[in-house]
């Protein structure tokens, strides 16, 4: 049988049943109290007609009742298939007629969204609003308050539990699956990595329909913590939910570190219980991360990269380097490998390269994916030999520290050189009077690409483009420096994990060229 996510749920109500599961707007709800309506909202599916390895589709902002639904799908034995919030009408349409989704789920901000979609109608047999009530739509509650709690389906632990789509950045997206073993597995390394415990209060900030939140989602269960709800990011919410429920983990992308920082240096809120914060799905910026520290010198920062296919985590910073007076330049690595996980760093023929040289990381474990739903020959292409090639460009220093350097598709070649946009954007970074700096290559007739750097300026600073590069070339190798420089007083395209959307990014420059 292996391990089931919902024995996670179970445990967390056995040993700890009055201790506070979820927090939302005005709610509170016990552990015993939200798995009776998990086990409640289960029996619901089920009598709408959702069976065993049935996928139920999702879209919603982050709330107490879209944990539950998680929870209750998986106990009814079926699917979970999340929906990204930014999605348009066409994307989900796609998402939910591949995946074969029988039951669709949307907050009240989505609902309007049903009437917009086409052709994937058909397929759905029902849609629930995930509401108190709503007009012309079942909803969660009624769901709940009209059903008998069901016996958990005790799925097996190779059968399936997710099916999420990646963000399709080089083309069709595609369907991640991933088994209840993935995910149990994951779970238990952030759980043991991260060293939530029974008092932790983590504030769910990132959306969760990406694993980079979801893989709090099971791991907080497992320790029979806390779970804070944020609909949706912004600054001054996240500050007021630390203060007033003592968060202390929370879990987020560079570019909300840096959003947080600057609301924070203020000093209105009391962010003292903050013990760790989590960082990861693309590399800090060596300014935000100085800043970062020299705001919170006290607050443990963990670094952790991941990637969907792996369910999500790959390396995180051990206990040892999370403090930065001790870590110092190691913050800038992305840890070590799991403790599930092998990690090694190839070339371009698989085979495996020197420390301290470039080149692509692999890994393989009871986290890697099932594979891509309905697309064999790219599964094929992503695991070999057990191995998954994560298309990610890192090297692995001689203490066994990984550092992501790119994506490899980010990588931008000039002259034939090989240049990192992390790199560079960590030099620019730097730069007294950049907020935000991002790289893309574009053309150019004798180098085949030169780099082009788009920043966001601090609120007052007087930049020149001569002065950034100048400045730039201070730091890195002249050849690696932009030649174009554009400032742009409006935020970063940002995709909805909060990392800048360099596909959007290229599209903008590319269209202004």
């Amino acid at each position: 049988m292996r391990s089931t996510i919902t024995q996670g749920i179970r445990r967390a109500a056995q040993v700890n049943p009055r201790g506070i599961a979820t927090i939302c707007a005005d709610r509170r709800r016990t552990w015993v109290q939200v798995t009776d309506r998990v086990a409640r909202l289960a029996a619901g599916l089920q009598s709408l007609g959702v069976a065993k390895g049935d996928r139920v589709a999702v879209l919603s902002m982050n709330t107490d009742r879209y944990f539950e639904l998680y929870y209750a799908i998986w106990w009814a034995g079926a699917v979970a298939t999340p929906m990204n919030m930014r999605l348009a009408p066409a994307e989900i349409d796609f998402r939910l007629e591949d995946s074969g989704a029988k039951v669709l789920f949307l907050d009240a901000e989505h609902l309007p969204l049903y009437g917009q979609l086409g052709s994937s109608k058909a397929g759905l047999s029902h849609v629930v609003a995930m509401e108190e009530k709503a007009d012309g739509f079942i909803t969660t509650e009624e769901l709940i308050a009209s059903n008998q709690p069901a016996e958990d389906a005790e799925a097996n632990g190779d059968d399936l539990a997710f099916i999420v789509y990646t963000g399709g950045s080089t083309g069709r997206s595609k369907g991640v699956m991933l088994s209840h073993e993935n995910v149990c597995q994951n779970g238990l390394s952030a759980l043991y990595t991260i060293g939530y415990r029974q008092a932790s209060v983590y504030l769910h900030a990132g959306p969760m329909s990406h694993l980079a939140d979801g893989m709090s989602i099971f791991a907080v269960t497992l320790a029979a913590a806390t779970h804070v709800f944020m609909p949706r990011f912004t600054v001054e919410e996240c500050l007021r939910l630390i203060e007033a429920h003592r968060i202390t983990h929370l879990c987020v992308v560079p570019t909300m570190v840096e959003m947080i920082v600057q609301g924070a240096e203020g000093g209105r809120h009391d962010v003292s219980s903050l013990e760790q914060i989590q960082f990861g799905s693309a590399p800090m910026p060596d300014g935000t991360l100085k800043r970062a520290v020299a705001l919170w010198p006290d607050i443990l920062f963990l670094h952790g990269y991941g990637m969907t296919e792996l369910s999500p985590l790959i390396t995180i910073h051990p206990p040892e380097t999370r403090r930065p007076d001790i870590a110092g330049d190691l913050l800038k690595s992305a840890g070590k490998a799991g403790p599930n996980l092998e990690v090694r760093i190839v070339d371009a023929e698989g085979r495996e390269v020197p420390r301290g040289t470039v080149g692509e990381l692999i890994c393989r474990g009871p986290t890697v994916m099932r594979g891509y739903w309905n697309l064999p020959e790219q599964t094929a292409k992503a695991i070999r030999n057990g191995w998954m090639y994560t298309e990610d460009a890192a090297w692995m220093d001689e203490e066994g520290y990984v550092y992501i350097v790119d994506r490899l598709k980010d990588m931008i070649i000039s002259g034939g050189e090989n240049i990192y946009s992390s790199e560079v954007e960590n030099a620019l970074s730097r730069i007294p009077g950049v907020q935000m700096a991002a790289v893309v290559g574009v053309p150019h007739p004798l180098w085949g690409e030169a780099v082009h750097a788009v920043i966001v300026p601090q609120p007052g600073a007087q930049l020149s483009a001569e002065f950034v590069i100048a400045e730039c070339k201070k730091a890195i190798a002249s050849y690696k420096c932009p030649k174009t420089v554009e400032f742009r007083t409006t935020d970063m395209p940002l995709t909805s994990a909060g990392k800048v959307d360099k596909k959007v990014l290229r599209a903008e420059v590319a269209g202004r060229a």
